[in-house]
């Protein structure tokens, strides 16, 4: 089953690459302290429609097999959910710039960073956090993520918003 969630997964992020979509925002390059991280010391947009998205969380993947205390597939599925829907407001996962995540076990943080660096291939990671907390919503559920999203913002590499 976790084989299934992986290829729903990458399927989903295939499909947000070849949408056509304008992808743009400009990444902060990382220094040296932050370098190898999976995360963006700043995210630079100007323009373009922001979507505030609620925070995710499920302890069902998209199958409705339940996932609690399955860290991985747990952040695997909220990925899945946000990128849904982003879709619907007409953006992608490569729209976030920004995200907060709450785990509840900090030891989690390694497995988060590894699956994030997967969501987002190109190494344009949100600017984030990564908050621990006792306890969400619901037993079981090991992670919840609210994320900021830029849709056809001007910014790029090709066409920088930020000081040369």
């Amino acid at each position: 089953m976790r084989k299934s969630l992986t290829t729903l997964v990458a399927a989903l992020l295939v499909a947000s690459t070849l949408t056509g979509t304008a992808r743009a925002a400009e990444y902060m390059e990382q220094g040296e302290r932050t370098k190898g991280r999976t995360y963006s010391p700043a995210v630079v947009t100007e323009g373009g429609r922001i979507v505030w998205l609620a925070g995710e969380t499920t302890t069902t993947d998209l199958t409705g097999k339940d996932i609690k205390g399955d860290f991985e597939a747990q952040t695997r599925t909220v990925f899945a959910l946000i990128d849904q829907t982003l879709k619907r407001a007409g953006g992608s996962l490569k729209d976030i710039v920004s995200m907060t995540a709450y785990l509840t076990d900090a030891r989690n943080g390694a497995t988060f960073s590894k699956v994030r660096s997967e969501m987002f291939p190109d190494r344009n990671f949100p600017a984030s956090a990564q908050i621990t907390v006792s306890n969400l919503a619901v037993p079981g559920m090991q992670i919840e993520i609210q994320a900021i999203a830029v849709i056809g913002d001007k910014c790029s590499r090709q066409t920088p918003c930020l000081p040369r």
